[in-house]
């Protein structure tokens, strides 16, 4: 039987608990640490970056907090799917050894979140311009959470590529004393792109969603790929291709009913 992950509700019990952590057996040297942020909804992409972080590092922490100032549309965060007990038992069965869970706002912002991270030309694009003041949420909180829990390495997945490029600069940005390992998105057997909110789909929905990473890496026009997602149902709010390592990449994201869907690819 695995053994549960120790739960910290509080960002003063976290750092109690990080300012505790043993020495190495050099007798100098703190553990390495591994961090996970997530918003809970854990699936197997999730499980993939916890064992790359148990791989690699001493102690493995994963956070889970639904960050308000992230959401730009208040029906959005209403809806996102909580699943607490499923949550523990996949961080328990990959080896996760502390889970910050916030139990308010507060706990992350008691500053009412009069204090931001702010980016000036990448977070405006593609996600950012249709969700103003996104990346502004993401990035305050990650640094907080970096902050708190001082990881020497951070795992985040490349379904949110634009999320990945916009931390990896920010910790450049401020010399953060961290490593940002990035992991390949991991995608259901259709090639559906694993996400918390593949959740909210309909039976006939989840049929449908796959069509979107097949039509960003079959249709070569960006124009008719578009027009082809338009003829299948989707919603599109952007498909954009943009220079990249090693060639171009092309962003997406869509709606399928009620539920925003992104993907990218190297093309």
């Amino acid at each position: 039987m695995s053994t549960l992950p120790l739960v910290l509700k509080t960002r003063a019990a976290l750092q109690e608990w990080r300012s505790n952590l043993a020495t190495g057996s050099a007798g100098s040297l703190l553990p390495s640490i591994g961090f996970i942020p997530t918003m809970g909804a854990l699936h197997a992409g999730h499980a993939s970056l916890i064992r790359a972080a148990r791989a690699e590092n001493d102690v493995v922490v994963l956070s889970i907090f639904v960050n308000p100032t992230q959401f730009n549309n208040p029906d959005d965060l209403k809806h996102y799917p909580k699943t607490w007990e499923a949550d523990l038992a996949l961080a328990a069965e990959c080896g996760v050894d502390a889970i910050f869970a916030p139990d308010s706002m507060d706990e992350l912002y008691p500053d009412r979140y009069r204090y931001q991270i702010t980016e000036k030309e990448f977070s405006s694009e593609l996600c950012g311009a249709h969700r103003p003041g996104h990346f502004d949420g993401v990035l305050t909180v990650v640094m907080k959470l970096f902050q708190l829990v001082r990881p020497t390495r951070a795992y985040f997945g490349e379904k949110d590529h634009q999320q990945l490029t916009l931390i990896q600069g920010m910790v450049e940005a401020f010399f953060l004393p961290l490593e940002i390992v990035a992991c390949p998105t991991l995608r259901e057997e259709s090639g559906l792109a694993m996400s918390s909110r593949n959740l909210r789909l309909t039976p006939e929905e989840k049929t449908l969603a796959p069509k979107l990473h097949e039509t960003i890496t079959t249709v070569h026009g960006r124009t008719e790929a578009i027009d082809e997602l338009s003829a299948l149902g989707f919603r599109v709010e952007y498909l954009e291709d943009k220079p990249a390592q090693n060639g171009t990449r092309r962003y997406v994201a869509a709606h399928l009913g009620s539920v925003r869907l992104i993907d990218n690819v190297q093309i």
